[in-house]
């Protein structure tokens, strides 16, 4: 992962002295008055590909601009594909966004296109390159650049126009913070990674899906400065106002909370870390790499407004939950993808403190999970998957015990295939990747791993 921090903070400041709010008038993109309005297949679907993956130049604005394209290899011109835009910090490149930097594959688009390509997704990212590095956003020239390249990329590729997302850190936040204000009805969502109102905000009134994520010792870009972008969309989506909960100075964790009360479709969420200016920050130390929990929290953000619905299911109204539980009904297996065991209880035992396992899949009674209301997970009808203590470790057991309500046996199902336990904010994980019969069951910092997804069956 390449990070600039010795020259965030005075760029910075100086960022904040050309702050701009003009844009030029989008004319051949589509535009949307309804939040519910019906997925629009792109002028280049059903036709040859007039692009493809590498280094692409356009004009705009009067200045020869580039972008770095990837195209998925199994492109299909009658298929429609969600378009990612990914912006670099200040001093990076379109190159250090698509390549990953030293992280390489594992962090190209900020571990983005990692987990499109192990989804099968289909999804097309780009990576702008700014001028001088930046996105001071002159004039609204950079915006005016963005609409030049969706013009460009949705006449030459077959895009879902209700599927274009943008992502960035530091300057590369303030830009898509930038589009989130300007283009709202051109982009479904955004997450602003360290953000700040360094590219300015023309508009910023009407609604759109919000991520923000921001470390609370960020000496570059304050988290005041990332709350205040959160703030914004709040007003803008309907949110119910409320103070999200952030973790512990020198906790070394993260919460992401999901606002209340947000307009159908348009979700806020905010996710605070103990940590500094960086993108990818890992729980429980102070660093950082392609390992970190924002690329998992960021697709499963995007991924929800699946199938060109640009109205997923309504935000949850309990913190920190990201996406909505399970709905309450019937008994059934949770598989695990790595695996193909099933999560069971080992012995067969109903007692507190039995240790939940994988097993071969057989159907029998310690296997069979209700998902309630509640987010629980009930086994035996009175007891619940649980964290053993309430405990927020890493390797914490998971064990059944009495239902009682508490956070330690909440589970939120995740649109990526894992199983957030609330309480802690880590996923139900099967060690080392094992697939063992009897292997016992535990809580781990979410990674997206094969280990850490599941199925209902």
């Amino acid at each position: 992962m390449l990070r600039q921090r010795s020259v965030f903070g005075a760029v910075a400041v100086a960022a904040l002295l050309v702050l701009a709010t003009g844009q030029a008038a989008l004319s051949s993109i589509r535009e949307s008055t309804s939040a519910t309005a019906a997925a629009a297949a792109s002028g280049g679907c059903g036709k040859a590909p007039t692009l493809a993956s590498g280094n692409h130049t356009i004009s705009s604005g009067g200045q020869n601009r580039s972008y770095i394209l990837r195209v998925p290899a199994s492109y299909d011109n009658n298929r429609q594909y969600r378009l990612i835009f990914g912006f670099h910090w200040v001093g990076g490149t379109a190159n250090d966004v698509d390549s990953g930097g030293t992280d390489g594959y594992n962090w190209s688009y900020y571990g983005l296109r990692k987990l499109a390509d192990a989804a099968n997704n289909g999804t097309i990212f780009v990576a702008p390159q700014g001028i001088s590095n930046g996105w001071a956003n002159s004039g609204g020239r950079d915006v005016t650049f963005v609409d030049d390249m969706v013009r460009e990329i949705e006449a030459g590729l077959c895009v879902d126009t209700a599927q274009i997302f943008s992502g960035g850190f530091s300057y590369g936040g303030s830009m898509t913070y930038a589009l989130a204000c300007a283009r709202p009805t051109v982009f479904r969502a955004v997450a602003v990674y360290s953000g700040g109102n360094l590219s300015g905000c023309s508009g910023g009134t009407q609604p759109i899906a919000y991520m923000g994520i921001h470390g609370l010792r960020d000496g570059t870009l304050g988290i005041s400065a990332g709350r205040s972008l959160r703030d914004t969309f709040v007003r803008a989506n309907g949110c119910a106002a409320q103070n999200p909960p952030e973790p512990a100075n020198g906790s070394l964790s993260h919460i992401v909370t999901y606002y209340s009360g947000c307009r159908a479709g348009y979700p806020v969420a905010w996710a605070a870390f103990d940590g500094g200016h960086d993108p990818g920050p890992i729980d429980g130390c102070n660093c950082g790499g392609w390992r970190t929990w924002t690329s998992a929290e960021v697709w499963k953000f995007f991924t929800q407004f699946t199938g060109g619905d640009p109205s997923p299911s309504p935000s949850p109204t309990v913190s920190p939950t990201p996406t909505p539980t399970p709905t309450a009904g019937g008994a059934g297996a949770i598989r695990g993808v790595g695996s193909g065991r099933c999560v069971d209880v080992t012995g067969g035992s109903q007692a507190n403190g039995a240790q939940a396992q994988i097993y071969d899949c057989n159907g029998q009674a310690g296997q069979q999970w209700t998902a309630t209301g509640s987010s629980e997970l009930r086994v035996y009808g009175g007891k619940c998957l649980d964290v053993n203590g309430g405990s927020t470790a890493n390797g914490a057991t998971v064990i059944i015990w009495d239902c009682n309500g508490q956070n330690n046996q909440k589970w939120r199902f995740n649109g990526d295939g894992t199983i957030t336990a609330v309480g802690a904010n880590k996923c139900l994980d099967v060690p080392n990747s094992a697939t063992a019969n009897g292997t016992k069951l535990a809580i781990w910092s979410c990674n997206g791993g094969a280990n850490q997804r599941w199925t209902r069956t």
